[in-house]
């Protein structure tokens, strides 16, 4: 006997009210698209749950891949037997025994088909029973068990199922449209983009780079954090800004002061003109109060009011070790922490306005003659593809 199916359960998915089904749709096709070197297996969704017939697939193989799809609350592995006294025996049985570590134990049956003839409290004495008898130095604890053996007997079948593990819960990536992130080399924006992605939303980059002063190594470490997204969330197109010329030009003409303030102002008014070519309805950025100097509140009053966009801020309240923490977590701290600068870096003053003032902000671009620079840098912007597969790997090698 073996595990042939992995359960999954949809924890908030199953409040949502009518349009229930269009989250479980999107969680079914995020799963398929994070299992497509799986072709073996088989997705079925039910009302309250998921099933994956693993078709003699090794469940090791899939869980920590499923383990980073939004929208899974937890996941069993299971046994799926008929609805026959003694294969539900067997199955516990080897549910206990594959356990490790495991001292006491409780049987839980849940009887959803009515028919099956032994009610639920019943069973689980009659299973519990099999179990003592066919172990040794295994006793039964109901309050706090070192292993729970679950049975769920539907209609269809009977479930046996043993250890819970935790998935990434949320909302199925898609589900809550879609937001350009401004993405940097550091440890805010990738963080800022799962967190966003955890909420249901699609993300695509924006990236800007500044040769020579930043490197291609600057720009292939954005491109392996894009990598390391798309594990949670399915394909992420990318949009690579050259920004040197105009930042160049800011750099010359603005007050040394307020320099990095309009730097932070154009990148949000391209981000904002990408958005609306590629139909997306917010920016978001890593942006966490307090933390550097374009991060106060009247820088960032200042810097926002160049775009009518809504921008999205989920790391505002954190401080750098809770970033630093979730980067660890989720796989982008040692793509992150590569000595590579990116353009956030090149030319910031030393002493830049903390408190900047939007009038003087908006006097001093008034002055600022972008024209040429804005049209070269939108007719020179690149676009890739970062999937799973490595489909556009060879567009991403023709720029190193």
């Amino acid at each position: 006997m073996y595990y042939d199916h992995i359960l999954i359960r949809y924890g908030e998915l199953s409040l949502k009210g009518k349009n229930r089904k269009v989250f479980y749709n999107k969680l079914h096709e995020n799963i398929r698209y994070q299992l497509v070197n799986f072709p073996e297996i088989k997705i079925k969704a039910t009302r309250d749950r998921m099933t994956i017939l693993l078709n003699g697939v090794n469940p090791n193989l899939l869980m920590p891949i499923l383990t980073r799809v939004f929208g899974i609350q937890s996941m069993s592995l299971a046994i799926k037997v008929e609805k026959d006294e003694n294969l539900i025996k067997e199955a516990a049985l080897f549910a206990l025994k594959d356990a490790e570590n495991v001292k006491t134990f409780k049987v839980t049956t849940k009887r959803a088909d009515k028919t099956f003839p032994i009610d639920s409290q019943a069973f689980n004495q009659i299973v519990g029973g099999h179990l003592l008898r066919e172990t040794e130095g295994i006793t039964v604890d109901v309050h706090h068990p070192d292993l729970e053996v679950h049975i769920d007997i539907r209609t269809d079948a009977t479930y046996i199922t043993s250890k819970r593990i935790e998935g990434s819960k949320g909302l199925p990536v898609g589900t809550s449209g879609k937001t350009l992130l401004l993405l940097s080399g550091g440890f805010d924006s990738p963080v800022a983009g799962y967190l966003a992605m955890r909420r249901g939303v699609k993300l695509e980059m924006v990236h800007f780079y500044s040769p020579p002063y930043t490197s291609e190594a600057a720009k292939e470490k954005v491109l392996d954090l894009t990598k390391e997204l798309v594990s949670y969330g399915g394909d992420i197109k990318v949009h690579i800004v050259p920004f040197t010329a105009m930042q160049q030009k800011i750099h010359r003409e603005i007050p040394y002061g307020y320099s990095m303030t309009v730097m932070r102002r154009m990148m949000l008014k391209i981000s904002e003109e990408i958005a609306k070519k590629q139909n997306i309805l917010s920016l978001t950025t890593g942006e966490s109060l307090g933390q550097v100097a374009s991060q106060t509140m009247e820088s960032m009053h200042a810097i926002n009011a160049v775009t009518n966009y809504p921008v999205m801020r989920p790391l505002i309240t954190m401080d750098k070790s809770e970033i630093m923490k979730i980067a660890e977590d989720i796989g982008t701290y040692s793509i992150s922490i590569r000595p590579f600068d990116d353009c956030c870096t090149v030319f910031v003053p030393n002493a830049p306005k903390t408190k900047p003032k939007k009038d003087k902000v908006e006097y001093f671009e008034s002055l600022l003659d972008l024209n040429n620079e804005w049209a070269e840098l939108m007719q020179n912007i690149t676009v890739l593809t970062i999937s799973n597969d490595q489909s556009h790997q060879e567009e991403i090698d023709q720029l190193f």
